[in-house]
Formats: structure tokens, sequence, C-alpha cells
């Protein structure tokens, strides 16, 4: 049985009080949903059902709306990909948010930049991340002084997303050359190795290739597995479509 889409086993009583009741409606729980994504951010948590319900209050009541809880909001939701937590968040902003600036200002810090520019580049890391372009990723954060500003506030962002590319690609591979893995994890020499070896629990294969080969144990995920489709179609059950094919033209 799955996991319950509104399960968050750090989640506090009195936020989830609040959720299971009518004062998740209530305009002044804002500062409270605001304050514990602000604890997310901090502790390395991630509550995507407090962080839906925060971003509906802002729909009701936009006077109430905070641009830099907003954008931590979507960079907690990166960091849990591939699930789809950062395009239902996405659904929940206002139109204008979500359509690209028309003009560029000057002031490239996250707290002047307009809400929707920071949405727009969030959402390009985010396409980035949905085509397996990992590579392109680091490039496209290391590339603009505003992703830096952007993903600041959520703690240990880049390690959780190497954590989240790991276990993606743990998930459909067996075998990654050394260097391919190493553009894709944005980590080089020891760390790597470190990285690959205690936190995944991979190994290295030093005898394969320019740079050698990481391989990943096999699990359930990226276990090849043949499968036989026996057709189990009577003769007789076409014997209408015959007949149809037979007569003739009214």
């Amino acid at each position: 049985m799955g996991i319950a889409f509104d399960y968050a086993p750090e989640r506090p009583e009195h936020i989830d009080a609040i959720l299971n009741g009518l004062d998740r409606y209530n305009p002044e729980t804002t500062s409270v949903f605001q304050d514990y994504v602000a604890q997310q951010c901090e502790d390395r948590t991630y509550d995507c059902y407090a962080n839906l319900a925060l971003l509906k209050l802002y729909q009701f009541n936009p006077h109430l709306t905070r641009d830099e809880t907003t954008t931590n909001i979507l960079v907690k939701a990166l960091t849990v990909f591939p699930s789809p937590d950062f395009s239902l968040c996405l659904h929940l902003l206002p139109p204008h948010i979500l359509n690209p600036p028309s003009s560029t200002t000057s002031l490239r810090t996250a707290g002047d930049a307009p809400l929707s520019e920071a949405v727009q580049k969030l959402n390009v890391l985010n396409n980035l991340l949905s085509e397996a372009n990992y590579k392109g990723f680091w490039s496209t954060l290391d590339s603009d002084d505003l992703y830096a500003d952007l993903v600041a506030d959520v703690s240990g962002f880049e390690e959780l997303m190497r954590i989240r590319i790991a276990v993606t690609i743990g998930q459909s591979c067996r075998e990654v050359e050394r260097g391919v893995l190493e553009g894709w994890l944005q980590m080089r020499g020891q760390d790597f190795e470190r990285f690959i070896t205690d936190i995944c629990g991979w190994g290295i294969d030093d005898t394969t290739g320019v740079k050698g080969t990481v391989v990943i144990p096999v699990n359930k995920e990226n276990e090849a597995k043949g499968t036989v489709v026996r057709e189990n179609v009577q003769f007789d059950q076409f014997a209408k479509i015959i007949h149809r094919a037979y007569e003739q033209p009214a």
C-alpha cells in the first residue's frame, strides 16, 4: 500500500490540526504556514500538503502573498523530483505569474526580481530534470547568480538534488561510465567516490573504460526481466468479422 499524499512524518501537531480543520481556509493561518515553510527549508524536511494549502490561501488572499515563500516552496518541490509536486504548485499560482516577464530589470537578486521571472527560471530547472538532462541542470544552475539567490534559503539544496538524481539513476541503470556520472552529479575526485560508495552504496570498476565504470546493484526497478505475451484467441471469435467481409452491401 502506497503512502498517502497528505502524509508527512515530521509535521508538527499544530500544523496537522490546521490542515484537518476549517482553519486551513482562515487567512490568519497564513503566517503560521509561512513560518512552517521556513522551518522546512532549515531542517531539510518537506510537507507538500501544507505547502499547497498555503498557496491556496494565497489564491484567496493575494494581498498576503510573499514572493520569497512562494519561491521557497517551488525550490523545495524540486528536491523531491520526479514527483509531480512542482507542477502541482505551479497550477496554484496566478496566471500572470506563469507568463514570462515582459521586460528585464537590472536588479538581479531574488528579492528584487519579479516573481514571474523567478518562477520561469525554476521552471527551466524542473524541465531539465524531467528530461533527465542532469548535466544541463547543473550548468544552468551555475549560469546565473539569480539561481544561487533563489536556492539560498533551502539548506543543503545541492546535496538533496544529488541524492534525488542518484535515486533516479539507480532505478534505471545498472552501469554508468564514471565520466558521465560525474557530470550528472557535478562531483569529481574523492568527493565523487565517497558519495558513490558511502551514500549510494554503489561500486566502481576501474578495469573498464578510461575512467572506470560505476556499478549499480540490481534492484526491482533496474532489473531486466523478460516478458512473454501469449494471445489466447480462438478462430471462432473472428467468425463474425469474416462473415461481415463477405456480406453484400444493402
